[in-house]
């Protein structure tokens, strides 16, 4: 697998709303990446985005193939990089990554922390109403990572899995659990204890 592009840029105001929003990037062809995430990206709304926990966000590229399948009047909109997300590879989507993963990408070394729970600026960006809860429903919006070791990532680096301690969690059978009303305490306590999950969604998961 390799890093098939990257994105970063800054705050920018959503109109009509007026709200500012970091979900507009910028194909990059390297980047530094520190505790936080890339350098020079502007993360704005902290509750979706941002923080040690949620320093990277990756978006699966063959999920804009299903939207587009969803909703065909955004096939020239609905582009790598256009949902918000840091960072592209090709071969790695919710069926594969799982919980705790570790890869190398480049010199920076990520560990997968929980799904992304998508906000309502997809669809102000967009325009475009019931995409937010399409890609919600469908449990495609990706994954975020931490960063374990600081360093440069660039365009077609290598991304190599370096462990896998939770080889049944993946992203999608994460989403399924947590979206079900009433989990089966037994599967709700599995996401709870997976390695490397982040702590502010495990308390969350143990409240419920």
């Amino acid at each position: 697998m390799k890093v098939q592009a990257l994105y970063a840029g800054k705050a920018q105001i959503l109109e009509p709303s007026g709200d500012r929003t970091g979900i507009f990037k910028m194909r990059i062809t390297r980047a530094k990446v520190g505790r936080l995430g890339i350098e020079g990206d502007d993360q704005v709304d902290k509750r979706y985005h941002g923080g040690p926990d949620k320093a990277l966000h990756q978006f699966a590229i063959g999920s804009y193939r299903r939207i587009i399948d969803q909703f065909p009047d955004l096939a020239d909109k609905a582009i790598p990089g256009s949902i918000g997300e840091n960072l592209s590879v090709a071969d790695m989507d919710e069926y594969y990554v799982c919980i705790g993963d570790i890869y190398r990408l480049g010199k920076v070394l990520v560990q997968v922390s929980e799904p992304r729970q998508p906000c309502w600026k997809i669809n102000a960006k967009y325009d475009v109403e019931q995409l937010t809860e399409y890609i919600d429903q469908q449990g495609m919006a990706g994954w975020y990572y931490r960063v374990l070791e600081v360093g440069e990532v660039c365009a077609g680096d290598q991304v190599t899995l370096l462990e896998r301690p939770n080889e049944t969690i993946t992203i999608d059978h994460f989403n399924q659990i947590k979206g079900q009303q009433r989990p089966d305490p037994d599967a709700l306590a599995s996401l709870i204890n997976a390695e490397g999950l982040a702590v502010s969604l495990k308390e969350r998961l143990q409240a419920r």
